[in-house]
Protein backbone atom coordinates (compact mmCIF):
# COMPACT_ATOMS: atom_id res chain seq x y z
CA UNK A 1 0.00 0.00 0.00
CA UNK A 2 1.08 3.43 -0.78
CA UNK A 3 0.25 6.77 0.29
CA UNK A 4 1.28 10.02 -1.36
CA UNK A 5 0.67 12.81 0.80
CA UNK A 6 0.95 16.24 0.18
CA UNK A 7 0.45 18.87 2.73
CA UNK A 8 -1.53 21.55 1.56
CA UNK A 9 -3.53 24.99 2.21
CA UNK A 10 -6.05 23.68 0.67
CA UNK A 11 -7.89 20.93 -1.65
CA UNK A 12 -11.00 20.17 -3.32
CA UNK A 13 -12.44 17.20 -5.78
CA UNK A 14 -14.55 17.31 -8.54
CA UNK A 15 -16.55 14.36 -10.17
CA UNK A 16 -18.78 15.24 -13.28
CA UNK A 17 -18.80 18.93 -12.75
CA UNK A 18 -20.02 18.78 -8.54
CA UNK A 19 -17.48 19.36 -6.00
CA UNK A 20 -17.54 16.56 -4.03
CA UNK A 21 -15.05 17.11 -1.55
CA UNK A 22 -12.85 20.20 -0.12
CA UNK A 23 -10.19 20.57 2.79
CA UNK A 24 -8.90 24.46 3.70
CA UNK A 25 -5.26 23.53 5.63
CA UNK A 26 -4.25 19.79 5.73
CA UNK A 27 -2.89 16.72 4.04
CA UNK A 28 -4.18 15.50 0.69
CA UNK A 29 -3.64 11.74 0.68
CA UNK A 30 -3.25 9.77 -2.77
CA UNK A 31 -3.84 5.99 -1.61
CA UNK A 32 -2.73 3.14 -3.88
CA UNK A 33 -3.13 -0.46 -3.15
CA UNK A 34 -1.78 -3.28 -4.20
CA UNK A 35 -1.79 -7.27 -4.42
CA UNK A 36 -1.53 -8.61 -0.92
CA UNK A 37 -2.71 -5.64 0.73
CA UNK A 38 -4.39 -5.67 4.25
CA UNK A 39 -6.87 -3.48 6.36
CA UNK A 40 -3.80 -4.06 9.18
CA UNK A 41 -1.56 -2.09 6.83
CA UNK A 42 -4.44 0.29 5.77
CA UNK A 43 -4.43 0.70 9.61
CA UNK A 44 -0.99 1.48 9.92
CA UNK A 45 -0.51 3.74 7.03
CA UNK A 46 -3.56 5.69 8.77
CA UNK A 47 -1.74 6.08 11.99
CA UNK A 48 1.18 7.38 9.90
CA UNK A 49 -0.27 10.03 8.36
CA UNK A 50 -2.31 11.25 11.39
CA UNK A 51 0.92 11.27 13.07
CA UNK A 52 3.16 12.28 10.11
CA UNK A 53 5.03 15.66 11.95
CA UNK A 54 5.01 17.71 8.67
CA UNK A 55 3.28 21.15 9.77
CA UNK A 56 5.48 23.87 11.45
CA UNK A 57 5.94 24.38 15.24
CA UNK A 58 5.90 28.17 16.96
CA UNK A 59 9.89 28.10 16.05
CA UNK A 60 8.83 27.03 12.30
CA UNK A 61 10.29 23.34 12.36
CA UNK A 62 8.28 20.22 11.20
CA UNK A 63 7.36 18.98 14.25
CA UNK A 64 3.66 19.24 14.54
CA UNK A 65 1.32 16.42 13.13
CA UNK A 66 -2.29 17.53 11.03
CA UNK A 67 -3.93 16.90 14.07
CA UNK A 68 -2.54 19.00 16.39
CA UNK A 69 -3.20 22.16 13.66
CA UNK A 70 -6.79 21.52 13.26
CA UNK A 71 -6.12 20.48 9.50
CA UNK A 72 -8.21 17.90 7.57
CA UNK A 73 -7.49 15.32 5.24
CA UNK A 74 -8.77 14.79 1.56
CA UNK A 75 -8.08 11.07 0.68
CA UNK A 76 -8.33 10.22 -2.73
CA UNK A 77 -8.19 6.57 -4.38
CA UNK A 78 -5.27 6.87 -6.79
CA UNK A 79 -4.38 3.35 -8.11
CA UNK A 80 -2.16 5.02 -10.29
CA UNK A 81 0.79 4.83 -7.80
CA UNK A 82 1.38 1.24 -9.04
CA UNK A 83 2.38 2.48 -12.40
CA UNK A 84 4.75 0.06 -13.80
CA UNK A 85 7.32 2.45 -16.26
CA UNK A 86 10.25 0.44 -16.52
CA UNK A 87 9.56 -1.00 -20.25
CA UNK A 88 8.23 1.11 -22.89
CA UNK A 89 6.07 4.37 -23.11
CA UNK A 90 2.82 2.88 -21.59
CA UNK A 91 2.47 2.15 -17.56
CA UNK A 92 1.27 -1.14 -17.03
CA UNK A 93 -1.34 -1.37 -13.60
CA UNK A 94 -0.68 -5.31 -12.96
CA UNK A 95 0.49 -4.29 -9.82
CA UNK A 96 -2.50 -2.56 -8.67
CA UNK A 97 -5.21 -4.11 -7.01
CA UNK A 98 -8.29 -5.41 -8.51
CA UNK A 99 -11.10 -2.62 -8.09
CA UNK A 100 -12.90 -4.80 -5.38
CA UNK A 101 -9.86 -5.24 -2.85
CA UNK A 102 -8.80 -1.15 -3.43
CA UNK A 103 -12.00 -0.13 -2.48
CA UNK A 104 -12.39 -2.02 0.37
CA UNK A 105 -8.57 -0.71 1.42
CA UNK A 106 -9.15 2.78 0.62
CA UNK A 107 -12.65 2.93 2.62
CA UNK A 108 -10.67 0.88 5.80
CA UNK A 109 -8.04 3.56 5.01
CA UNK A 110 -10.42 6.58 5.32
CA UNK A 111 -12.26 4.63 8.11
CA UNK A 112 -8.94 4.57 10.11
CA UNK A 113 -8.38 7.74 9.44
CA UNK A 114 -11.53 9.09 10.89
CA UNK A 115 -10.76 7.20 14.24
CA UNK A 116 -7.95 9.40 14.80
CA UNK A 117 -10.64 12.17 15.23
CA UNK A 118 -9.75 13.55 11.93
CA UNK A 119 -12.31 15.21 9.55
CA UNK A 120 -11.88 13.38 5.94
CA UNK A 121 -13.31 14.38 3.22
CA UNK A 122 -12.79 11.63 -0.19
CA UNK A 123 -13.31 11.38 -3.99
CA UNK A 124 -15.48 9.13 -5.28
CA UNK A 125 -13.84 5.60 -5.81
CA UNK A 126 -12.92 4.48 -9.65
CA UNK A 127 -14.21 7.75 -10.73
CA UNK A 128 -12.68 10.51 -13.33
CA UNK A 129 -11.69 12.67 -10.97
CA UNK A 130 -10.45 16.90 -10.96
CA UNK A 131 -8.17 17.44 -7.85
CA UNK A 132 -7.12 20.94 -7.31
CA UNK A 133 -4.26 21.56 -5.02
CA UNK A 134 -2.08 24.51 -3.62
CA UNK A 135 0.65 22.55 -1.98
CA UNK A 136 2.14 24.15 0.77
CA UNK A 137 5.98 23.68 0.85
CA UNK A 138 6.09 22.61 -1.66
CA UNK A 139 6.08 19.12 1.08
CA UNK A 140 5.21 16.00 -0.27
CA UNK A 141 5.97 12.26 1.28
CA UNK A 142 5.64 9.15 0.16
CA UNK A 143 4.67 6.53 3.02
CA UNK A 144 4.81 3.04 2.11
CA UNK A 145 3.89 -0.62 4.28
Amino acid sequence: MRVLVQRVSEASVTVEGRQVGAIGAGLLAFVGVTHGDTSALAEKLALKTAHLRIFADEAGLMNRDVRETGGAVLAISQFTLYADTRRGHRPSFTAAAPPEQGERLYEAYVAALRRQGLTVQTGVFAAHMRVALVNDGPVTILLEA
